[in-house]
C-alpha cells in the first residue's frame, strides 16, 4: 500500500488543474473537416442554444451531492466546432459546495481555440477512519482556481498552444485532534502558478461523442515560485483515446492515460482517475492507467455503457509489481442524448472500484 505520507486527500486545487489540463481537452478537440455546424433545412427547427442538465454524485468520501449545469452554444462560423459558455454547481448533504464558470471556444475556421475556466468550492470532509490509520478526521478545503488553455492549429489535425494554472488553496482541521493529523503529515494550504505547453493530435468525426478516430493529448505545467506561487515542481499529462464504430451504431471507446510528476510535494501527487474512485483518495508521484468502454445503441437518443478499466500507482518507493498500488474499475451506466445536432449526452453511470470505493455519477457529457 502506499505509505501514509502519500496517500492523504488531494487537495481540490490540484484536481481542477488536472482537469483543465488533462481532462478539459475531452471536449475541446475536434477535427476541422468533420465537426462543422449542421445547418437545419427550411422544413427543420434548428435547436436551442441552451442547455440546462442536472447533476448527481454520491461516493463514500464526498458524500451525495445535487447540481447543475446551464450552457450557451453558439457557432463563430460553419467550420469550427460549436462553442459553449457555461456554468456548474453542487451542493452536497455534507454542506461542501463548488460553483464556477466556463467557456471552450473554437472560433477562425478551427484554426484557433481557447478554453478556460474559474471556480470555487469548500469541500468538507468526515472521515471515520482516515487514510487507513485508524482515526477519525474532519477537514475542509477550500479552493479558487483559474485556468486557460490556447491552441492554434500547426497542421492537418496537429494543435499547439500555451496553458496557464493559478490557484489559492487553504486546508483546516475541523477540531484539534484533527489538526495534529493534518500538521503531523505536513498537509497544509499554498498558493500554486504554473504554466506549460499543450499539444494535441485529433482525428475524430465529433467533439462530444466520438464515433471515429483518435485523440491525443501531451501537456505539462510548471509550478514555480517565480510565478508567485509557494511551490516549485512540475507535472507532465498524457492521454490517448480512441474511438472505433461498429455494428448498429455501436463504438467502442478506449484509452490509455498517465500523469507523471518531478519534485512535487505529496499535495501534488497523481491520483486514480478511474470512476468509482475519489479523486485524491490515494496518491503517488505516478499514475498509468487503461480503460474500455463499450456504447451500445439501443434506440435514437439512448446508449447502454459498459465500462472497465485498470489504474496503477507507483513511485516513491511504489510499484506496478504490488497488486497493492494496482486499481481496478468496472461499471455500466445509460445515456441520453439532449442535443443531437452536437451530439451531446447527458450519463448515468455505477462504477465500483476495490474496497469500499464506489460511486454514482449523473453527468454531462462523455468521460472521455
Amino acid at each position: 500500500m502506499p505509505s501514509r505520507s502519500s496517500v492523504f486527500n488531494q487537495p481540490l486545487h490540484m484536481l481542477l488543474a488536472t482537469t483543465l489540463c488533462a481532462g478539459i481537452s475531452s471536449y475541446s478537440l475536434a477535427a476541422k473537416t468533420t465537426t462543422s455546424a449542421t445547418i437545419p433545412t427550411a422544413d427543420e427547427q434548428p435547436e436551442s442554444p441552451w442547455l440546462a442538465t442536472p447533476t448527481i454524485s454520491s461516493d463514500p468520501k464526498s458524500g451525495s451531492s445535487v447540481g447543475a449545469l446551464g450552457a450557451y452554444i453558439h457557432n463563430f462560423d460553419k467550420v469550427s466546432p460549436a462553442s459553449m459558455f457555461g456554468v456548474v454547481g453542487s451542493y452536497s448533504n455534507t454542506d461542501s459546495y463548488k460553483y464556477g464558470a466556463f467557456a471552450r471556444t473554437y472560433f477562425d475556421a478551427d484554426d484557433q481555440r481557447l478554453m478556460a475556466m474559474a471556480f470555487k468550492g469548500k469541500i468538507i470532509n468526515d472521515y471515520q477512519d482516515f487514510l487507513g490509520i485508524g482515526l477519525p478526521l474532519q477537514s475542509t478545503d477550500s479552493i479558487e482556481v483559474i485556468a486557460l488553455r490556447y491552441q492554434h492549429r500547426l497542421e492537418g489535425h496537429w494543435y499547439l498552444g500555451p496553458q496557464l494554472v493559478s490557484t489559492h488553496y487553504d486546508i483546516a482541521g475541523g477540531d484539534s485532534e484533527s489538526q495534529e493529523i493534518l500538521d503531523e503529515l505536513g498537509l497544509e494550504g499554498f498558493d500554486s502558478n504554473g504554466l506549460g505547453i499543450a499539444l494535441a493530435y485529433d482525428s475524430r468525426d465529433n467533439q462530444n461523442s466520438a464515433s471515429s478516430g483518435v485523440a491525443l493529448d501531451l501537456n505539462n505545467v510548471a509550478y514555480r515560485k517565480s510565478f508567485g506561487g509557494d511551490v516549485s515542481f512540475d507535472a507532465y499529462t498524457g492521454k490517448v483515446s480512441t474511438y472505433r464504430q461498429h455494428g448498429n451504431g455501436h463504438v467502442l471507446a478506449m484509452r490509455t492515460e498517465g500523469r507523471w510528476t518531478n519534485d512535487a510535494p505529496n499535495s501534488g501527487y497523481s491520483s486514480v482517475s478511474l470512476r468509482g474512485y475519489s479523486r485524491g483518495q490515494f496518491l503517488a508521484p505516478h499514475m498509468t492507467m487503461v480503460e474500455a468502454e463499450e456504447r451500445y445503441k439501443l434506440a435514437d437518443k439512448w446508449t447502454w455503457n459498459a465500462f472497465g478499466g485498470l489504474a496503477c500507482l507507483y513511485g516513491n518507493g511504489l510499484s506496478c509489481s504490488s497488486s497493492d498500488n494496482l486499481y481496478p474499475s468496472i461499471g455500466s451506466g445509460i445515456s441520453y442524448t439532449v442535443k443531437p445536432e452536437q451530439k451531446m449526452v447527458i450519463r448515468a453511470d455505477i462504477a465500483i472500484g476495490k474496497g469500499e470505493s464506489q460511486g454514482f455519477y449523473l453527468q454531462f457529457g462523455q468521460p472521455f
